[in-house]
């Protein structure tokens, strides 16, 4: 039995957060459990509320499942707060959790702020060192950099930077290419790999970021290599834009049954 820690927060929708971790544990057959770090309200449309958990709240959730259960990979998203990435950090380093993929969640898709200024240090101090795989999108790249991101080779070059920051493995998405397809870039401290599929013209978008490094760490969790793992959480992410389900009047949330519903119908 595997099972997958995410550490995030609570998209009401069920499009993105730790629903969208859940949803995609469950498709991989990993067992999914969640330590809270924000509610939000929000739905297609946009963020209509944020509440964040008390520091505390946090790290007792984290305790509860790591003096228990435990955990084969670590997932994180939004952390809010430099308070909240400290604790979270501290957790990991405690229960010496490995397979950690951090998805450096800053911006919802509807342009609301999900990461404090001030956060965004202590998350390149603090939790970085600590993850396997970083699956930061071109802005979070940026931000995250301090480059401007225009051209493969800047991606490249960001990669060994966020790498000498004590990443492992560093994934930069492709979805924000202008390009007709999308191109993630993986970078393990010697080489770079490329993943790229067609996009997809839809505005049902939410959540992807938090799908793809979900995926990610459930096949880290079952024993996959990193390598095998993208190209999993790639083929997993493509379907569920391509099978679109049309909910909601904005950017609507992703198809998490298509990947297995595909799986069946080639065995057929």
């Amino acid at each position: 039995m595997y099972k997958a820690l995410t550490i995030a927060g609570s998209d009401s929708g069920g499009g993105a957060g730790i629903q969208a971790d859940l949803k995609t544990f469950q498709e991989l057959d990993v067992f999914g459990m969640s330590a809270i770090t924000a509610v939000t309200a929000q739905n297609t449309l946009g963020v209509q509320g944020m509440y964040p958990m008390s520091v505390e709240a946090v790290t007792q959730q984290i305790q509860s499942i790591g003096t228990d259960m435990g955990a084969d990979a670590i997932k994180t998203g939004m952390l809010f707060s430099a308070e909240i990435i400290r604790a979270v950090a501290a957790g990991i380093k405690q229960f010496g959790w490995k397979n950690v993929v951090v998805d450096p969640v800053m911006v919802a898709k509807g342009g609301a702020s999900l990461l404090q200024q001030e956060a965004v240090q202590a998350l390149k101090e603090e939790l970085l060192p600590l993850a396997t795989v970083v699956t930061p999108n071109i802005p979070e790249t940026e931000a995250l950099t301090d480059m401007k991101i225009e051209a493969m080779v800047d991606r490249q070059r960001a990669a060994k930077l966020l790498h000498s920051m004590g990443v492992r493995y560093v994934v930069i998405k492709g979805g924000h290419d202008v390009q007709d397809e999308a191109t993630d870039l993986l970078y393990d401290g010697t080489s770079f790999f490329y993943y790229t599929s067609p996009k997809i013209a839809t505005k049902n978008t939410h959540g992807t970021g938090c799908t793809f490094a979900a995926a990610i760490a459930a096949q880290l969790a079952k024993g996959q290599s990193v390598q095998e793992a993208v190209q999993v959480a790639k083929a997993f992410i493509q379907a569920a834009i391509t099978d679109e389900l049309q909910i909601g009047a904005g950017h609507g949330p992703t198809n998490h049954w298509a990947y297995q519903k595909a799986l069946k119908q080639v065995l057929i």
